[in-house]
């Protein structure tokens, strides 16, 4: 068996162990966030749905005779050693029974620190990277357990999905060519890769591939010169910081291709939207644990409706996702009754089986990652239409249909 990545300093051990040695009448949550950087609106929303949901706790009386309390650390741009340290001063803070995040690293190192330090862990990152390290021995990871179900959709699912598209009369496929622009990290370089594949195996041209530096992007023209040389049918960018897509998106629009726009993630952040404006009507993307704030799936409205009175404004992913996660917590808690008894917490975790704002959330113990499907949690296609979200896909979720985009031929 693979032994683990890494040891706990002798002082955080032994503040692990003075945290856990009798019940606490307020138990600490902690919440790794980019409270700070390029993704700093999401670091808002995580601490915003954890808050929210222990305000509605502690309101009731509690949970299991516990009152809670947030602590939040900055993980930054992400980077290996700002998640380290975010990690190390939630573990080295008294009374923390549970760590949650949207995202902290994007490789998802920081699953073996948890793992070392026997610390409930609820990440939403990149399953694929999650599912790679606790696949390697379930058991020595009953501390973590990732809200993000598979990602296999987002690299099969758009070729399928454009195509339906074209074959229900809203656009012509002539050519079947389609331009990839990805990003140099986990996240967006694994899915852009699997997009690839699909495509190719579907009979596609890629006319652009290209990767660029992750980070701050300050002017796609020469990318998107690239991408008028031979115009595509379709252009893709799995950037996923919603400055960056955004700008792609205005500078797309100076000189427009006749080409369909598929962009990764940043359309769910409503910065996103605040930066183009109408520049993004007409734009696809997906997700996977969108909130399905739909009639057909009462959970995901009534969560999406009361984060509107409680912010007044609409939840991109991560406000409702992590409210979500905190109660999956609690849950389990209900269950267990001592917050310092991580083992059982883990195991009560992993046992999840309930609806939830994404879908029916449910986990595959061979890889701890939520179960994916359209009985699970769906992936779900959008297109902005006036500014808003209207679910196309799946049919069972769907509350719209597409509209060909202003800058297209009709």
């Amino acid at each position: 068996m693979k032994s683990k990545i890494r040891a706990l300093s002798a002082a955080t051990a032994l503040s692990l162990l003075l945290s856990g040695a009798a019940l606490a009448d307020v138990v600490k949550i902690g919440v790794l966030a980019p409270l700070t950087g390029p993704t700093a609106s999401d670091g808002e929303e995580f601490v915003r749905g954890v808050e929210w949901a222990v305000k509605e706790a502690n309101a009731a009386g509690g949970v299991a005779g516990h009152t809670f309390e947030v602590v939040s650390a900055d993980v930054k741009d992400h980077s290996a050693a700002n998640v380290s340290s975010a990690v190390e001063r939630l573990l080295s803070t008294d009374g923390v029974q549970v760590i949650l995040t949207g995202y902290a690293s994007l490789s998802m190192f920081e699953v073996d620190l948890m793992a070392d330090a026997n610390m409930p862990y609820i990440p939403a990152g990149p399953s694929p990277q999650f599912a790679a390290i606790v696949s390697q021995d379930p058991d020595a990871y009953n501390c973590c357990w990732s809200f993000t179900a598979d990602f296999k959709g987002y690299e099969t699912d758009v070729t399928p999905t454009i195509e339906a598209l074209s074959a229900a009369g809203h656009f012509d496929l002539k050519d079947k060519t389609v331009a990839i622009i990805s990003s140099d990290n986990p996240y967006s370089k694994t899915i852009s890769e699997g997009m690839k594949t699909a495509f190719k195996d579907a009979g596609w041209t890629i006319t652009v591939d290209e990767l660029v530096p992750f980070g701050p992007v300050s002017d796609w023209r020469s990318m998107l010169a690239k991408v008028r040389e031979n115009p595509p049918e379709v252009v893709i960018n799995t950037d996923y910081i919603p400055a960056n897509a955004a700008l792609f998106m205005n500078q797309f629009r100076e000189n427009p291709t006749d080409s369909i726009v598929f962009l990764q993630y940043a359309p769910l952040v409503p910065e996103f939207v605040e930066l183009t404006g109408e520049n993004s009507d007409g734009v696809l993307y997906n997700a996977i644990g969108a909130t399905l704030d739909v009639e057909a799936w009462p959970r995901g409205r009534e969560v999406s409706d009361g984060y509107r009175k409680e912010y007044g404004s609409t939840s991109g992913p991560y406000g409702a996702g992590l409210y979500e996660m905190t109660n999956v917590y609690f849950d389990a808690l209900r269950k267990v009754g001592d917050p310092t008894d991580h083992d059982a917490i883990g195991k009560a975790i992993g046992e999840t089986k309930r609806p939830v704002t994404s879908g029916f959330l449910e986990f595959d113990p061979a890889t701890h990652v939520a179960k994916q499907s359209n009985d699970h949690i769906p992936v779900t296609f959008f297109q902005l239409q006036d500014g808003k979200p209207v679910m196309i896909a799946p049919e069972k979720f769907k509350n719209g249909t597409f509209k060909t985009p202003a800058w297209m031929s009709k």
